[in-house]
């Protein structure tokens, strides 16, 4: 039964997304599964009652979500930071699209007898999807890392790939080259037109409206007049044929060195999350329930055939390029899945002939299972890419002839991120020799440029505790995010080591206490810490001694905090 009152449907599908990400965040599966499977259940294809059957309007509409999300990694991406990717871009990203497109066309010609349709196919199912990796990388704060610069980088590629892909689906219609709606010769020339608009726009047009607009302290035109910028860069990109995600990522780009850009983050963020939510469950609702039970089995052979397929390749072609087998690893299975932008492609593949209907509606079943996995994917190339990067470093001595750094009394200190960059600066203008682990292959990377002895490394994995002679470190500092790494990293450190001291970072006093609890000789909630820098900053201004201000601070925290907390 379908409901036809909007506000009817507003409350399902947002009860059920509700539900499901709640639920999903818990069990620590992530909210993007859980948005998929909220559009499942609300979707035409399911038994319950349903939102609407115009699922492919929800998801042309809702796509506008993954132009800003594409924008707003634009405003962060400095175009010189996209020069530097332009070997992962045209080297590595064209690599994956013709290797991975002819591997998955010659698999598919078994079951096709046409190789204009296996092709294709082939080339079509190459393709991963941009909104559901970007947003994956985004939530996971992963996109500086090397892995997520590489899957940026082919991404991009992906999306530029798509205007061949276009003008090819004519050429290999039965109706023959002459079914092309517009020549490549003119599709060239307008490609290259709209690309120049956008550019004009972004890079002068739209800051000389939004420096005017601010001297009149007009906000509220300021956000629209930013939205306009991104969605006509979004048309722009559309009327010659390629991505809307990539016309909002060049007009992020182009914005992303003006004086504007952290104000146009904060009025696009809120925009972004709702649509890219709603752009998630849209994916969910056009999943064909009947179509998949029609043909289980064949069905499963096809997607465990094409994510191995891609997986195999990604990683091989990865190394190739020179990137470390973890990061091959972590790239591989983010983009093994297939994406959004074969749902037009076939559609568009069926009505000229190229391949029939019961073609377009396995294929397009293959691509929603494999976004469906994507989540679950992700998360195991992240545990087999820390077992292969585990392997790699706990064998090694972390000893005096591999660091030139005694074990005896040195500190350890366990992430390098902004908090553990500054205490390594503080230990070496004082000349404490110190030892720092990160999980995170960009921040070992950073150590290492700053020629300071950062290695990778879990500090909550008890081999790793073991190699790096923890027994012998004068003090163990964690810095570390991560609340259940930090608690494992405590735990073991004084199950093995009682006698060494651990002091650790904490979010907020309810895990400064689950630290302590844990075995941890301090632990300092970082918000209440730098609310009692202010309050003694003010102090101070004030007219307060400084002793005195001294003596309430010390206070305060022999106390646990207990003064502020209430």
């Amino acid at each position: 039964m379908e409901l036809n009152s909007f506000v009817f449907s507003a409350i399902i599908l947002l009860t059920a997304a509700a539900i499901s990400v709640a639920l999903f965040k818990h069990l620590g599966l992530g909210s993007i599964l859980g948005l998929l499977v909220a559009g499942i259940a609300v979707g035409p294809h399911s038994p319950g009652p349903y939102v609407t059957t115009h699922v492919e309007d929800v998801r042309d509409f809702t796509e506008l979500g993954v132009v800003l999300l594409l924008f707003l990694i634009g405003l962060e991406m400095q175009p010189k930071r996209l020069w530097a990717l332009r070997r992962e871009v045209f080297g590595l990203g064209s690599a994956q699209i013709l290797l991975c497109g002819g591997a998955i066309a010659a698999y598919i010609h078994f079951y096709q007898s046409s190789w204009q349709a296996s092709l294709l196919i082939g080339l079509t199912l190459a393709l991963s999807s941009t909104a559901l990796v970007m947003q994956l990388l985004h939530e996971r704060g992963d996109i500086a890392t090397r892995h997520g610069n590489a899957t940026f980088a082919i991404l991009l590629m992906q999306d530029l790939a798509v205007v061949p892909l276009l003008a090819v689906v004519p050429l290999l219609s039965k109706l023959g080259p002459q079914s092309a709606m517009v020549p490549l010769g003119q599709q060239t020339l307008i490609v290259f037109g709209m690309v120049g608009l956008v550019v004009l726009s972004g890079r002068y047009v739209v800051p000389f409206a939004l420096e005017r607009l601010l001297r009149q302290n007009n906000r509220e035109a300021f956000a629209l007049v930013v939205l306009l910028a991104v969605f006509l860069a979004a048309g722009a990109m559309h009327k010659a044929g390629l991505s809307m995600a990539l016309g909002g990522f060049l007009m992020g780009m182009l914005l992303s060195t003006s004086r504007f850009s952290f104000q146009i983050q904060a009025h696009i963020e809120p925009f972004k999350g709702l649509l890219m939510s709603l752009f998630f469950v849209a994916v969910g609702m056009s999943i064909d329930l009947p179509a998949i039970a029609a043909q289980p089995l064949l069905l499963a052979q096809h997607v465990a055939v094409i994510l191995t397929i891609k997986l195999v390749l990604l990683f091989l072609i990865a190394l190739v390029f020179g990137l470390p087998r973890g990061v091959a690893t972590r790239v591989a299975f983010l983009l093994a899945q297939n994406g959004e932008f074969g749902f037009v492609l076939f559609g568009s593949a069926k009505l000229m002939g190229v391949i029939d209907e019961a073609t377009f509606v396995i294929a397009v079943s293959v691509i929603s299972v494999s976004m469906l996995l994507t989540p679950l994917l992700v998360r195991a190339g992240d545990a087999l890419a820390r077992r292969i990067e585990r392997r790699a470093t706990t064998p090694m001595s972390f000893d005096y002839e591999a660091t030139g750094i005694p074990p005896k009394g040195r500190v350890v200190v366990a992430g390098y991120g902004r908090v553990g960059h500054t205490i390594a600066t503080l230990l070496e203008v004082n000349q404490i020799p110190y030892i720092a682990f990160d999980t995170n292959p960009a921040h070992v990377e950073r150590g290492e440029r700053d020629g300071r002895a950062v290695y990778y490394g879990d500090i909550g994995d008890l081999e790793l505790i073991a190699a790096a002679q923890v027994g012998s470190a004068a003090l163990v500092i964690l810095t570390i995010d991560h609340g259940s790494t930090a608690l494992r990293a405590v735990s073991h450190i004084r199950a093995a080591y009682p006698h060494v001291p651990v002091i650790a970072r904490a979010r907020d006093l309810e895990a400064c206490g689950s630290l302590i609890r844990a075995g941890a000789t301090r632990a300092y909630p970082e918000a209440i810490e730098s609310s009692l820098r202010l309050g003694a900053e003010a102090l101070q201004m004030l007219g307060v001694p400084t002793d005195d201000v001294d003596s309430l601070l010390q206070g305060v925290r022999s106390r646990g905090y207990m003064q502020v907390a209430e």
